[in-house]
């Protein structure tokens, strides 16, 4: 049709290409929400602890902020629909949960 915009033919292979960096954003978020999971400090006096937790945090919620915008391009959106989305931002509110918790 003169109307769509993407033929059907190309989509398997647009959506092959959109999701490399919705991917390795997702799993760089992945990674950072994991590290301010599982890091535990030893006590209230350990900053360090603390500090890695929020950095942890701070990069989750970039990955995952950066992963949004890349799907909120109309041309991505038009061929991923929120399911590839979806892990980014469950990751990004799991990193926000643990931030206001740690402070």
């Amino acid at each position: 049709m003169l109307l769509d915009p993407v033929p059907d033919e190309d989509l398997g292979c647009l959506r092959r290409v959109l999701a490399v960096p919705l991917a390795l954003l997702t799993l760089v978020a992945a990674f950072f929400c994991w590290t301010a999971v599982t890091i535990r400090p030893g006590g209230s006096w350990d900053d360090g602890a603390y500090a890695a937790i929020v950095l942890a945090c701070l990069l989750t919620v970039t990955a995952s902020g950066t992963a949004t915008g890349l799907w909120l391009l109309p041309s991505v959106r038009r061929v991923m629909g929120w399911t590839w989305i979806a892990p980014a931002w469950l990751l990004g509110a799991v990193a926000g949960v643990r931030w206001a918790w740690v402070g």
